[in-house]
């Protein structure tokens, strides 16, 4: 069993995988009190996630040629740099169609570091590259823990929600720093780093293409198997779950369990701390577990603390529901992006880019259908429509269980811990 190794680089890419934690994370229960401001309707607000959706699918075209003419380094630098100016104008401007373009701006941004860092770290660590991009993804989740606390917090000090986004400027400015201070530098090819190493048992072999094949091609043309779509569906539905999840949570918290406007913004870090508690653990239980059954097994946790949330009438229920919930949703991406890129063998880039995608049409299409339903049947009732999200994801989950290379299944793709 390879160990993973954690170099500077790869804390670097942790460091700002985290830094779109914090707006994402923090963008849901925003959602709500931006249209108190606005005084729009909640399909209207829900249009924000549309302008994610078309970031996106933008963030997602435009990755791997910039990746090719600048190098993924400075392509990730580049979507810090956008996601640290949508910010600020996301702070500042107050129409509509301003903040509906900010927030396009910073998806676009967003998905170049998403791609990038999913990319970087799959070339720089090998077999090991599952374990890196779970705990990647924790540190994603961590981050967001802090910005709806931090936004309950200015909210409730009488502040508003804007203050938050300068925050994450200061933050992103201090990533930066510290790259600059410590002359950290991403590479702007592939490394052979981890792929060198002993062979992995279990999901290391399998979970993570060789670097040196990324290397050699970079995002070749070969046509990605269907092994890779039917995870790139996946990764489109539980998508929808969380995006729905972060951005009506906090009215649901108001309407149905009692919580302050501002008491139900910081709530929903419950679902990221859930989520950040399942991303470490979750690479280790993986070790003993195939990706599949692991997918199936969280996915029912998913199903069992909506349950919880859904029927809570007291707030510190409603919020154990939501611990629960973000338990489950944990290992949702992390296990499907890691099978996704395996399987897209040297075509890496390209299945990255793609990938975004799957995100753009989580974000476009789920929340605002919910948001049409919440205005019509109430956002209590109108949750109803993610037990349905979770079973279309269990089927997939079986049936990329089935279109896995037996190969491949024998291998077992599980990510890898530390």
């Amino acid at each position: 069993m390879p160990r993973l190794t954690r170099d500077r680089t790869t804390w670097l890419t942790y460091a700002q995988l985290g830094l779109w934690g914090f707006f994402l994370y923090g963008f849901g229960p925003v959602v709500p009190l931006l249209r108190d401001e606005q005084g729009t309707s909640a399909a209207v607000a829900g249009l924000h996630s549309s302008a994610i959706a078309v970031g996106a699918l933008l963030g997602g075209a435009l990755f791997a040629p910039l990746a090719r003419r600048i190098g993924r380094g400075p392509a990730i630098w580049t979507g810090v740099a956008g996601v640290g100016a949508g910010v600020a104008a996301f702070g500042t401007v107050r129409p509509l169609p301003a903040t509906l373009t900010a927030v396009a701006v910073i998806a676009t941004f967003g998905m170049i570091v998403v791609s990038g860092v999913a990319v970087v770290l799959t070339a720089q660590h090998g077999a090991g590259a599952p374990a890196a991009l779970t705990e990647a993804n924790a540190v994603c989740a961590g981050m967001g823990i802090l910005a709806p606390l931090v936004i309950g917090a200015s909210v409730d000090a009488g502040l508003g929600w804007r203050p938050v986004m300068a925050v994450e400027v200061g933050l992103i400015a201090l990533v930066a720093l510290a790259a600059l201070t410590f002359r950290v530098r991403l590479p702007h090819t592939a490394t052979a780093t981890a792929a060198t190493a002993a062979p992995a048992s279990g999901a290391a072999a399998a979970s993570a293409p060789d670097a040196r094949a990324l290397s050699a091609s970079g995002g070749g043309e070969r046509a990605l198997p269907a092994a890779y779509w039917i995870a790139w569906l996946l990764m489109a539905v539980t998508g929808s779950i969380e995006v729905c999840l972060s951005l009506w949570t906090a009215d649901v918290l108001r309407s149905h369990a009692g919580l302050s406007a501002g008491t139900a913004a910081a709530a929903v870090a419950a679902i990221v701390c859930g989520m950040f508690v399942g991303r470490l653990v979750g690479g280790r239980i993986a070790l003993r577990l195939q990706p599949v059954p692991l997918l199936l097994a969280a996915l029912g946790l998913s199903f069992a603390g909506f349950a919880l949330f859904w029927g809570a009438t007291a707030g510190w229920l409603a919020v154990t529901g939501l611990v629960v919930l973000g338990l489950g949703n944990a290992l949702h991406y992390p296990l499907a992006i890691s099978i996704a890129l395996a399987v897209a063998g040297p075509a890496a880039e390209r299945a990255a880019g793609w990938s975004a995608y799957s995100m753009g049409v989580g974000f476009g299409i789920a929340p605002v259908a919910l948001g049409r339903l919440a205005d019509g049947i109430g956002p209590h009732l109108a949750f109803l429509v993610l037990p349905g999200f979770i079973a279309v994801a269990a089927l997939l989950a079986v049936r990329l269980g089935r279109s896995l290379r037996p190969s491949v299944q024998d291998q077992d793709l599980t990510p890898v811990g530390a």
